[in-house]
């Protein structure tokens, strides 16, 4: 019986989370459900700050 089981992912530019997706889906030896991502950004002054989320379901 296979176990649904989510992996969370959070990183502060686009390209960093791409690759942690890119290398959990290359090492991923089960099936993969659904991704889900989010972005949100706050302000803090004049500085911009983004948080780029993904959660990986997955069957293991």
């Amino acid at each position: 019986m296979k176990v649904l089981k989510v992996k969370l992912y959070d990183e502060s530019h686009e390209k960093d989370l791409e690759e942690r997706i890119n290398g959990f889906l290359a090492e991923s030896t089960g099936e993969i459900v659904d991704i889900k991502l989010q972005t949100a950004i706050a302000m803090f002054g004049e500085e911009q700050v983004y948080c780029f989320t993904a959660m990986i379901i997955y069957k293991e």
